[in-house]
């Protein structure tokens, strides 16, 4: 079977699909147990709402302390003017409705002996099992000359709210002609095709309103997720306006000073009229004082069940956890939670769970009616998540037209049904 086809098939299941390859477990009457979810986005909101489909007797608490979540997945469209700041927001009313606590509030400690998680309230809550879904914290001290001040000047936007916004607003105030600097990191990060994606659409704003505008992107590595796809979409869409530089061509940022918009490499010096810095990552916080972050900052876990290798009875999702082939995505982090609360329930019954399939399709949207996609189903191997072989690929090359508007449709509906399944 070719990688196409396969792929075209993973795309069929949808949304759903990774939900249809859950072992979900056949639980005993007495079956419950008190689980706490700490973080409400891709992998938080989903687990909370999957482990009471699984057994409704389980007590489930949410913590998240922002009382709106801001989707990451098409905040790329909102830089480029296609979609308001507003359709990437959604609350917790529907959670909250499904007999799971939502907790308001910050976690500002977990611990593992006592099976407790502190508030910022200063409650403490009893676990069962933990699941930690805490997303990510940006390195701001690993680009020299780059902080959270310095975000104010040259916005990272890659955690969706009013970075999202800075970032397009500086966008319209600048000059037809200016310049924008995109600077990507190194793996790993969330979202790995995120900073082409955005370049596109930057690009796609440029063309329509500053044509005499150029992108730069200074790559702190020489390849990137579907490469082959972006280029052969700047060339058609964007013809000399985006100009990749990689990392052996003195694309890896060694410096930037946002008081003269100047982003330096080992080369030369880029004089930014928009400055978009992608700062390198590591796992939200609260892993780190769980105690299931490596040295790597990211947290290993068993591609079975998704818990930490390093402490018990805590279970780690979504863009924290090291997910082996498996990528930093949206997609990735649904699939992840339905696995973990299936894990999560067998446990709490005295069984063990099944080995999971994991499916993510991951979807870039060059042009309001161009889009392209990777897609890919996982398994446990060798202590680790890798890819069925021939299970996915990418969107073929030289596709007609109408194969791209499909799925730029695909993207959007995906997020649609993604965002409805998670709030409601």
């Amino acid at each position: 079977m070719s990688r196409s086809h396969s792929r075209r098939d993973v795309l069929k299941a949808g949304a759903a699909a990774s939900a249809a390859l859950l072992p979900m477990p056949a639980l005993a009457q007495n079956a419950g147990g008190r689980v706490v979810v700490v973080g409400g986005g891709f992998a938080g909101a989903t687990c909370a709402r999957a482990l009471k489909q699984i057994d409704p007797r389980l007590s489930v608490t949410l913590v998240e302390a922002n009382p709106t979540f801001t989707a990451c997945p098409f905040s790329n469209e909102v830089i480029a003017g296609l979609r308001d700041i507003k359709e990437q927001q959604f609350d917790y009313r529907k959670i909250a409705g499904e007999q799971i606590d939502v907790a308001a509030t910050a976690a500002t400690a977990v611990d593992t002996q006592a099976r407790t998680v502190t508030l910022a309230s200063g409650t403490s809550l009893r676990y069962d099992r933990l699941v930690l879904a805490p997303g990510i914290d940006l390195r701001f001290d690993a680009v020299p000359g780059y902080s959270e001040a310095a975000a104010e000047r040259m916005p990272h936007a890659w955690k969706a709210g009013e970075q999202t916004v800075l970032l397009r607003r500086q966008l319209e105030a600048m000059r037809d002609g200016g310049l924008v600097v995109i600077a990507a990191p190194a793996n790993p990060y969330r979202c790995p095709p995120g900073p082409y994606e955005r370049a596109s659409l930057i690009a796609y704003y440029l063309k329509r309103k500053k044509p005499k505008s150029k992108i730069v992107i200074l790559d702190a590595k020489d390849a990137f997720s579907k490469q082959r796809l972006f280029q052969d979409g700047w060339k058609e869409l964007y013809d000399g306006m985006i100009e990749w530089i990689p990392l052996s061509m003195g694309g890896k940022v060694t410096r930037v000073d946002p008081a003269t918009m100047t982003v330096e490499t080992d080369f030369t010096k880029h004089q930014a009229a928009v400055a978009n810095i992608v700062p390198p990552q590591k796992a939200g916080r609260i892993a780190e004082l769980a105690g299931v972050a490596d040295r790597t900052g990211w947290c290993p876990v068993d591609p079975v069940s998704f818990e930490s290798t390093l402490k018990p009875n805590v279970h780690v999702i979504g863009d924290a956890c090291i997910a082996g082939a498996m990528p930093k995505a949206g997609f990735a982090a649904n699939a992840q939670a339905k696995v973990c609360a299936a894990a999560v329930a067998r446990f709490l019954r005295g069984s063990q769970p099944d080995e999971p399939r994991l499916i993510n399709t991951c979807y870039s949207i060059l042009a309001p009616d161009y889009g392209i996609t990777v897609a890919a189903v996982y398994h446990p191997a060798n202590g680790q998540l890798v890819e069925v072989t021939n299970s996915g690929g990418t969107s073929p090359p030289n596709a007609p037209k109408a194969l791209r508007e499909q799925e730029a449709k695909l993207a959007d509906g995906w997020f649609r049904t993604i965002t409805a399944e998670m709030f409601g």
